[in-house]
């Protein structure tokens, strides 16, 4: 087993406070920064995700807000995609990944557009193998780009060694596609969410 992780790359990812940062010459430099942070008092773990997009605000409030996207297949992790409901700032949906094909996640999440705020938790953890994750997407202007930090705190069966493995697929590597896709992905579809009014609702 020993053997085994240390093929994988089984380096661990050190604990930073919730409240670290990369300074702007990393970020600018990396574009993606990801830190494992603290977790919750039940244990479990937690990372903090920070990017850069190179689009307005609005643009990437409006590509993220759009809970229908069938642009959200095109991720590679991502097997199924359903917007369940959409109530005010209240959104319901459901994805089946390609690493647990059985499983429906359902999540709620809640929008705060004055804020550019996402808040979201996962309704049906225990069906999924969770014993919960929840967490934040925060947008902000940025020179010219737009900075998204996403923190999440989870557990799961095998939580600790993916969220300590550098490579392979590990957390750290995950967190890099996911933004990497949203950047490529936003940079494709920006004409669609460019002069649009934003509605309150979102």
């Amino acid at each position: 087993m020993l053997f085994f992780i240390f093929l994988n790359g089984f380096v661990g990812m050190p604990l930073h406070p919730a409240n670290v940062e990369p300074n702007e010459e990393e970020l600018l430099d990396k574009q993606s920064v990801v830190y494992r942070i603290e977790p919750e008092r039940r244990g479990g773990e937690a990372f903090k995700l920070i990017y850069l997009v190179p689009v307005p605000v609005d643009v990437f409030w409006r590509f993220k807000t759009d809970f229908d996207g069938s642009f959200l297949l095109t991720n590679k992790f991502i097997k199924d995609h359903r917007l369940v409901l959409e109530s005010g700032n209240t959104i319901i949906t459901e994805n089946s990944y390609t690493r647990a094909p059985g499983d429906t996640f359902r999540w709620r999440t809640k929008t705060f557009p004055e804020r550019r705020r996402l808040v979201f938790h996962l309704e049906n953890p225990l069906e999924c193998g969770h014993r919960f994750h929840y967490g934040t997407i925060q947008m902000e202007p940025f020179r010219s780009y737009t900075k998204i930090t996403h923190i999440a705190y989870f557990d799961f069966y095998g939580a600790f060694l993916w969220a300590n493995l550098r490579i392979g697929s590990g957390m750290k590597p995950f967190l890099r596609y996911t933004a990497s896709w949203e950047k490529a992905t936003v940079l494709r579809l920006q004409h669609e969410y460019e002069g649009v009014s934003t509605p309150l609702a979102r």
